[in-house]
């Protein structure tokens, strides 16, 4: 079997006169025995011979390994994990800029400050544990299964660029915590036009396209008047806004898929009215990236575009921000409505805004769970309203939207009775 243990110490074979081996020039200096002549293995040192840490235990584990094409060198996993992900991780991953900006921001956040510093191989499962203890002081379970599948992820990279033997993320007595199942709920007609009421004039057509089209918060930022199809009566949803390094970009929606949308005549007279009051305005933004392009292929890919939006900000007239806009103008409207309580008064002598509660059960997204249930309770197709939300298929409409269907109304049995009336 390949491999051998050289003895660096002493030389291979006695001396001629005194039939004992000399000692070399490196004798006393270093760990003494080395193990080498493994094919794809690294030569490695040990100060002793046998025993469990032993040059002996190390050459036949290596050499089994070895042979599986199983070997790992240890030595590889003795990178931390922060120097791994910055270095050899990070730099290889290709794909949407928002999805890689938010994976980049959950391991900088939530797992960095954790488990950094800790050499790969050392990352064990009493490490996990308390990485999970210290998340779940803080986080909720979803925000804790989405940062630890990441997590997983990139340890798994390490397995398969042969730093780590096994993913230990895989451990079998590792509990995560389960993720609880919230049903879609939609909004009652008093609620939405409490809410509508509630908010700014200018953003009140939000509402509308949320609940008349299903469009999507980001979708609802980056609709253009030339989405706005009267003649076909239909709306185009051809872009969104999102932030990607803490910037607004266009983009293009979810999973890359342009749709059209059924536009309602009364949907229609809003949205002319509110573009009598509030005209559109142009806006020029990087498309999808809004980093410096390294080559001619990504300046193309990114050239900033020009649309006239419907919504944008009342003072610039730019396209809207998520965050200061579901903190500022949505959550004063849910208030106004009764749906959350107003926020706090300022503390006498402090500089911040006190902030409203988090509701993440009242966001923007309830306008869409209402649009699927108006249409799904008149029992329209769910194929044709999978597609108006932009869904991959039906099955996923089916799975968020099931407990909106009807009832039965008992004729799927009265066909039944009819056809086993009718058999022989």
């Amino acid at each position: 079997m390949a491999g051998y243990i050289e003895d660096r110490w002493l030389t291979k074979k006695p001396d001629e006169a005194t039939g004992k081996r000399r000692r070399t020039a490196l004798y006393g200096k270093g760990k003494r025995y080395k193990v080498t002549g493994i094919p794809g293995v690294r030569a490695r040192s040990f100060d002793q011979l046998s025993g469990p840490n032993g040059a002996n235990a190390w050459r036949a584990k290596a050499q089994a390994d070895s042979m599986r094409g199983e070997f790992v060198d240890p030595r590889d996993g003795s990178i931390t994990f922060a120097d791994y992900f910055r270095d050899h991780y990070w730099p290889t991953q290709t794909g949407d800029p928002g999805s890689l900006d938010t994976i980049e921001r959950r391991i900088r956040v939530r797992v960095l400050p954790h488990l950094g510093k800790h050499a790969l191989n050392t990352i064990r499962v009493p490490q996990l544990r308390e990485f999970l203890a210290a998340l779940d002081s803080q986080y909720s379970e979803t925000t804790i299964l989405e940062t630890w599948g990441t997590l997983s992820s990139v340890l798994q990279a390490a397995v398969d660029d042969e730093r780590l033997a096994k993913n230990p993320c895989s451990a079998r007595t590792i509990k995560l915590p389960s993720r609880r199942e919230r049903k879609a709920r939609a909004w009652s007609r008093e609620k939405v036009a409490a809410v509508r009421e509630g908010l700014d004039p200018r953003y009140r057509i939000m509402i509308d396209l949320g609940v008349g089209a299903g469009l999507r918060q980001g979708e609802v930022f980056g609709l253009s008047v030339d989405d706005i199809d009267e003649a076909n009566e239909v709306l185009h949803v051809r872009r969104q806004v999102r932030i990607i390094r803490n910037r607004l970009v266009f983009s293009p929606p979810k999973g890359n898929k342009t749709r059209s949308v059924p536009l309602p005549e009364a949907l229609a007279r809003r949205l002319r009215a509110h573009l009598d009051a509030f005209p559109a305005a142009s806006v020029r933004l990087p498309w999808i990236n809004p980093g410096e392009p390294m080559t001619k292929k990504e300046a193309e890919a990114w050239a900033p575009q020009s649309h006239r939006l419907v919504v944008t900000g009342a003072v610039a007239q730019n396209a809207l921000r998520r965050s200061a806009f579901n903190e500022g103008p949505w959550k004063r409207a849910l208030a106004a409505a009764g749906v959350i309580p107003p926020a706090p008064p300022r503390k006498p002598g402090s500089n911040r805004i006190a902030k409203h509660v988090a509701a993440p059960q009242e966001g923007f997204h309830a306008l869409r769970h209402t649009f699927a249930s108006v249409h799904l309770h008149e029992r329209e197709s769910v194929v044709s309203v999978a597609g108006w939300l932009g869904h991959a298929d039906a099955a996923i409409t089916l799975k968020v939207y099931a407990h909106m269907m009807p009832e039965a109304d008992g004729r799927g049995r009265r066909a039944m009775d009819a056809w086993l009336e009718a058999l022989p």
